[in-house]
């Protein structure tokens, strides 16, 4: 019988929904609510990861190691997870990590730059930690390319490469071509992290296991960036269904999505038009509430940023040039 790995980040990328305000009681009553549903990993942070409470991409209520302290201090079974950035974060935020109770980092980088990494994975591993390789805004680069830098990250050390749709802009065929191609050429674990923009994010998740795929990112309630998430309790429903053993209790997972985490967000987790837009436009997830507050400012369309934002081919870690998008959009208006 197929096993599949389920990384929870409701407290990471969930982070992203509610502008990176949860406490770290809240973050603690989550994580105790995921232990005993028995999720195998539970990923705590800034929406950003490590290092990323800041002016540019939104200051987080409390401290990482705030955060870390309080999730470690009530996980029995569950292993703690961190994402790092790197430029981001840096070795000394994943040392503080190591020491507050991280067992595993998602050394996170662009599709096409997986060759920043290799010191961050190292000094993971040297802290005891283990690495995986998170290749985001997979949709950003044809498929050989994704080979080219998963290798890379394999290389290094990690235990999995992940194919991950931080725009929610993937469709079913091209999930399957990245995670096939992935599982084909590398030796280690392929793992896959959707977004819901497109209403695909489980879909996407069933053609990734289909393909090969062997650990799977979901969050309760869908709870992330721009449409959210797959949601881990719908995962593991499905899964059940195909036979796919996950090691988490349904009835458990649903209860810690609707009356613990539910009670907690900001707004509903749906694919509204802003969410569909960033899907569409091929635009990283957390910058849809980023641009709802440059579009308030500058009195333009948020639709209008996130599409001139994914002409421009932005990335992860341009949160910048939101700002000057909406403006160039409001003076261009106001010249015509």
């Amino acid at each position: 019988m197929k096993s599949i790995r389920i990384i929870d980040s409701t407290l990471r990328d969930g982070m992203h929904a509610v502008s990176h305000q949860f406490t770290p009681d809240d973050m603690a009553e989550i994580a105790v609510a995921q232990n005993a549903a028995g999720i195998d990993t539970v990923e705590v942070g800034q929406g950003d990861g490590l290092g990323g409470s800041s002016f540019q991409y939104g200051f987080a209520k409390a401290g990482d190691s705030d955060y870390l302290k309080a999730v470690s201090a009530v996980l029995t079974t569950a292993k703690l997870a961190v994402l790092l950035l790197p430029g981001i974060g840096t070795h000394k935020d994943l040392e503080l990590a190591a020491a507050c109770g991280a067992k595993v980092v998602r050394v996170a980088t662009h599709v096409t730059e997986a060759d920043i990494a290799e010191q961050h994975v190292k000094i993971a591993m040297s802290l005891g930690m283990e690495p995986i390789g998170f290749l985001m805004m997979a949709h950003m680069a044809p498929v050989e390319k994704v080979v080219e830098q998963g290798k890379l990250f394999e290389s290094y050390g990690c235990s999995t490469v992940y194919v991950t749709d931080s725009a929610g802009a993937l469709l079913p065929h091209q999930v399957s071509e990245r995670v096939r191609a992935l599982k084909s050429a590398l030796q280690t674990h392929i793992g896959f992290h959707a977004h819901n923009n497109l209403g695909l994010a489980v879909g996407n998740a069933l053609a990734a296991v289909e393909a090969g795929a062997d650990t799977i990112d979901g969050c309760l309630c869908g709870l992330g960036a721009a449409a959210g998430n797959a949601q881990t309790e719908i995962l593991v429903a499905v899964f059940d269904h195909l036979g796919i053993t996950t090691g988490v209790d349904l009835y458990k997972a649903m209860d810690a999505a609707e009356y613990v985490v539910r009670p907690r967000m900001h707004r509903p987790i749906v694919v509204d038009k802003l969410g569909l837009t960033t899907g569409w436009a091929g635009v990283y997830g957390s910058f849809m509430l980023h641009s709802i507050r440059a579009g308030e400012r500058f009195g333009v369309d948020p639709r209008d940023i996130l599409v001139e934002l994914g002409q421009r081919h932005t990335v992860g870690g341009q949160e910048d040039l939101i700002i000057d998008v909406a403006h160039w959009l409001a003076a261009k208006r106001n010249v015509a």
